[in-house]
């Protein structure tokens, strides 16, 4: 089932910790290919935790991880990286950062 979500996506305390491991590491692709839903969110859309979800915006789509947490119903978190990337325009509203939260993004269970 596809559904619609508010994505919002910034840089976690942990992603600091793991900069001087190097965004290379194993450990920093897979934070930055994990992201957070509410459980019930989940379980409307029939998605398990650990499952992997393409989430597609109209500039692009990536595939993440999806691991239950504490989110609002209806927002999922992901935290900033090359997957994020891909979801996003190239406009920067003259801040020379293109927008990164309140997305309105598609998820489908893969």
């Amino acid at each position: 089932m596809t559904r619609t979500f508010i994505l919002n996506s910034s840089r976690s305390a942990k992603q600091g910790t793991l900069i001087n491991v190097g965004k290379d590491s194993e450990e920093y692709k897979a934070l930055t290919t994990s992201m957070t839903m509410e459980p019930s969110d989940m379980e409307a859309i029939g998605l398990s935790e650990g499952q992997k979800a393409l989430v597609k915006t109209e500039f692009g789509e990536a595939e993440f991880r999806c691991e239950s947490g504490k989110v609002p119903v209806g927002m999922i978190f992901v935290p900033y990286g090359p997957p994020t990337c891909q979801l996003m325009g190239g406009n920067t509203d003259g801040t020379g950062m293109p927008q990164s939260k309140g997305w309105e993004v598609e998820v489908i269970p893969l």
